[in-house]
């Protein structure tokens, strides 16, 4: 009887997760939908200003083609994948958790917003000079400098949730007995994941969009490296293939990775929607 009942649950799970997985394809629609639009200010724009200046999307979907195609490119691509993961992940744990931590102490936000401030205002740029000084031109320059840009906005994010959460609840936990750990998982958390998931999304793109910008400022390889080739060519087309390369590998990463895991753990944002909750 009792496993009966475990095996009737694991189906049910296995199947509503099955079921969110394809809402989450079939709203995949509306994204083609902007992307048919962009396409067709492309177009616009090559018919305009000629193929020198901005070649037209199926010259560039080819180049993105025959790039994909090619075995020797999947290494660049890797590679620039690889460093941006790399600084998402420790600006994940740097950022995030001491913005968790920070958020706890009133005094410790007093001194970290200053620094903050510092931190966001200098530009990603200066750092891969001061970087390149200090590590030269490897894989730890280019994760040195996205840990630089996308740590912040983690840090902003989680701390926020902490500040912003409701600490009644907090007290409610504490009063029927549940200990700091338990009422952080069970409470803290949960209400932080909203604030720290947007800053997330961000950092995700920063991560990308630095890690390019190093490889082609310290010639370390990957699409950075791929963009200062076109550069010196002179190869629009080429230059346009490799962005849009850079573009689909962010996206499969945030749709593909962050999406799920964010719609996983915001399970009531579908059930707070009029159509979400069985009536």
């Amino acid at each position: 009887m009792t496993a009966s009942i475990s095996s009737r649950r694991i189906t049910a799970r296995a199947a509503r997760r099955i079921g969110d997985l394809g809402a989450f394809a079939w709203s995949a629609w509306t994204g083609v939908v902007a992307l048919a639009l962009i396409a067709a200010v492309w177009q616009w724009g090559h018919e305009v200003f000629g193929d020198f200046v901005l070649p037209a999307p199926t010259s560039v979907a080819r180049g993105v083609v025959a790039i994909a195609t090619d075995g020797n490119n999947l290494a660049t691509i890797a590679a620039t994948t690889r460093r941006a993961l790399a600084g998402l992940a420790l600006s994940l744990f740097v950022g995030g958790v001491l913005g968790m931590l920070c958020g706890y102490s009133a005094a410790a936000m007093r001194v970290a917003r200053p620094v903050l401030t510092v931190l966001l205002g200098v530009p990603p740029i200066a750092w891969i000079v001061l970087v390149m000084i200090w590590f030269g031109s490897s894989d730890t320059t280019i994760i040195v400098t996205v840990v630089t840009a996308a740590a912040p906005l983690l840090f902003v994010g989680s701390s926020e949730g902490v500040v912003g959460r409701d600490r009644g609840l907090d007290d409610m936990a504490r009063l029927f007995g549940a200990g700091p750990v338990s009422r952080f998982a069970g409470i803290g958390l949960r209400q932080v994941l909203p604030a720290l998931f947007p800053a997330l999304r961000m950092a995700t793109g920063t991560a990308f969009k630095v890690a390019v910008m190093a490889e082609l400022l310290t010639n370390a390889g990957g699409i950075g490296g791929a963009l200062a080739d076109a550069r010196a060519t002179l190869d629009v087309g080429r230059a346009l293939a490799w962005i849009l390369i850079a573009v689909a590998v962010l996206m499969c990463v945030e749709y593909g990775l962050i999406h799920p895991v964010r719609s996983e753990f915001e399970r009531w944002r579908r059930a707070a929607q009029p159509w979400g909750v069985k009536r």
